[in-house]
């Protein structure tokens, strides 16, 4: 199988949703002039997060976000690249969007789309309509699952896309929480996945973009200046320093979490069952 190069975007995010749609296009063409197959934006990308850029669903020009969002798919058709895009998606009235990543495969066509499941307290409550599936693309042989922000805090959803066959997860998140990266290095290392961590600009001073390759080890991290900007990994299956983790624990895990192997083995020992014995 041949390697991938796999971008992570950190745009700037404002309440001009034109303004984020130009910033994910120039991001765009420099990942694809830096070689990247896929690129990978955060939470809100492109229409802004709630409270932070959105007060009031009424405030949304959902006309500016399509236009937007299609101009974006010509940009990738042109390009010939994935774009994981982080955007609310507007259901029928009375129910509450979902915070949702697009998926926009290289001929520029919206292919899938993920639609978080596990909203925060004040999402699930005030702003959000939660998902139902968990979803993964192809690209070039590998196997992209996605997930959005606090869902980093379930380990049971990075061991579902461990069972689904994910390559690599890309998790978009609005979040300044500097135990994010060390939660993404868990799970990346539980389930021998790399981990892509998609923050904006203005959270990376305490939360900047990064990397992790599938032993937990950081591959690429952001600057924290608070900048837009672009970092890259190459994902290869064949790398020599992911071979334990990949030949060997993870296909491990998977047979040891079906428990066969140790119910096999139970002994029948009066010294065992004897919990007091010494």
């Amino acid at each position: 199988m041949s390697n991938i190069i796999l971008a992570t975007a950190s745009n700037l995010i404002s309440v001009d949703v034109r303004s984020n749609g130009q910033q994910i296009r120039e991001l765009m063409v420099r990942a694809k002039d830096e070689g990247a197959r896929v690129v990978h934006f955060p939470e809100g990308a492109l229409s802004g997060y709630v409270k932070s850029e959105i007060s009031a669903w009424e405030e949304v020009d959902w006309q500016c976000v399509r236009t937007e969002i299609g101009l974006i798919c010509g940009l990738a058709k042109a390009l010939g690249i994935f774009v994981v895009l982080g955007c609310n998606h507007r259901l029928n009235s009375p129910h509450l969007p979902h915070n949702s990543l697009y998926v926009i495969s290289d001929s520029g066509e919206i292919v899938d789309r993920y639609d978080k499941r596990y909203c925060s307290h004040a999402e699930i409550n005030n702003w959000y309509s939660p998902g139902l599936l968990p979803v993964i693309f192809t690209v070039d042989g590998y196997r992209f699952g996605l997930a959005l922000c606090i869902e980093l805090c379930f380990p049971e959803l990075f061991m579902e896309y461990c069972n689904l066959g994910a390559d690599c997860v890309l998790l978009s998140a609005y979040a300044r929480d500097p135990m994010y990266q060390i939660l993404a290095q868990a799970r990346a290392t539980d389930n021998n996945l790399w981990i892509s961590v998609s923050t904006p600009a203005q959270c990376a001073a305490g939360l900047a973009s990064a990397i992790c390759g599938p032993d937990g080890s950081v591959t690429a991290r952001a600057s924290t200046d608070g900048a837009p900007s672009l970092i890259q990994t190459i994902i290869d299956k064949d790398d020599a320093r992911y071979e334990i983790a990949l030949n060997r624990a993870r296909p491990w895990r998977a047979l040891a979490r079906t428990g066969d192997i140790y119910a096999s083995r139970r002994v029948e020992d009066t010294r065992s069952l004897d919990k007091l014995s010494i």
